[in-house]
């Protein structure tokens, strides 16, 4: 790697949107260096497992960092200009964004924090209604970062499209059906390939001032109940897709089955009582202000992965 380049640190880079962002940034035109951070353990090789041409390849370095072991993450953070930080669904999500931003402090040379954080973080501050335990975490470690000095945007994605597939996709083509405890609540859902752009677009920009220090909405362009999911998905895939709405309860036991732990259930379920009360169905224009294009419809995202429903 060149050391005058600028260097960007990407954490969670095997989960959808991580993985999605190191091809945006390594197909960019732009220069830069990029690190892509995988846990210890995981057998996952980035570079050679994707598609990259030589030249992604040269400018692309796999680095092992664990967020709950800060002495792993000094070799990763070395030379790091700009570190997106996607931190996982968990108990200790603060606290691994304590662990990480201390070491940052130390390394120097992160100027600037990208955070992928959660829709309604910022209402852990003051509506109680809708305070849950993941946007109640997600602001908690929005407010480590703020107090460490250190530059930072913070990207608040709603529901991914992505998770009819990874969540739902095997209840409908096995069921052609697929059941929530989301009611009739609207959810302004957004693809990841938005939220990577949206992160991308500000983590090459020279300078970036003009998204320093600021939050963002980010969410796709219309806003749908599940049933509104269940028709498009319907026309896209060509076959009857239907949603049905389930209890609380049988949603636990379902969700229990599928071999979740407690925590994560409870966060799920959180979620999808907010769902049900319509705290979800906000729409943003951010994907637009910040990289000019327009959010991808619910339309598009089914027809581009239709042979996922059938």
């Amino acid at each position: 790697m060149q050391a005058d380049t600028p260097t960007i640190l990407i954490t969670g880079s095997t989960g959808n949107i991580g993985s999605e962002l190191v091809r945006q940034l390594s197909n960019s035109s732009s220069d830069l260096n990029l690190k892509a951070a995988v846990r210890s353990g995981d057998a996952t090789n980035i570079i050679n497992d994707n598609d990259y041409s030589k030249k992604d390849k040269a400018r692309l370095q796999q680095v092992v960092m664990d967020f709950d072991r800060p002495e792993t993450m000094v070799e990763g953070l070395k030379n790091v200009d700009k570190l997106f930080l996607l931190t996982p669904t968990h108990p200790k999500l603060a606290e691994f964004t304590s662990n990480l931003v201390n070491e940052a402090k130390k390394a120097g040379g992160v100027k600037h924090i990208v955070k992928l954080s959660h829709l309604r973080a910022d209402a852990a501050d003051d509506d109680e209604a809708a305070k849950i335990t993941i946007t109640s975490l997600h602001r908690e470690a929005e407010k480590i970062i703020e107090e460490s000095g250190i530059l930072y945007t913070f990207f608040r994605p709603n529901f991914f499209f992505q998770n009819f597939i990874n969540f739902y996709g095997p209840m409908i083509k096995n069921q052609s059906s697929f059941s929530l405890p989301a009611g009739n609540g609207k959810v302004s859902f957004v693809d990841v390939r938005d939220i990577a752009s949206v992160a991308a677009t500000v983590l090459t920009k020279d300078d970036g001032e003009e998204h320093m220090d600021k939050a963002y909405d980010v969410t796709g362009p219309e806003s749908l109940t599940y049933a509104d999911a269940a028709n498009i998905l319907s026309i896209e895939a060509g076959k009857k897709i239907g949603y049905v709405n389930i209890s609380e309860e049988d949603a636990r036991q379902m969700i229990k089955e599928m071999g979740m732990n407690d925590w994560h259930t409870n966060v799920l379920l959180e979620l999808l009582r907010i769902t049900r009360e319509g705290y979800l169905s906000n729409i943003s224009s951010a994907v637009e202000e910040v990289t000019g294009n327009k959010p991808i419809s619910f339309h598009q995202f089914t027809k581009d992965h239709a042979s996922a429903f059938r």
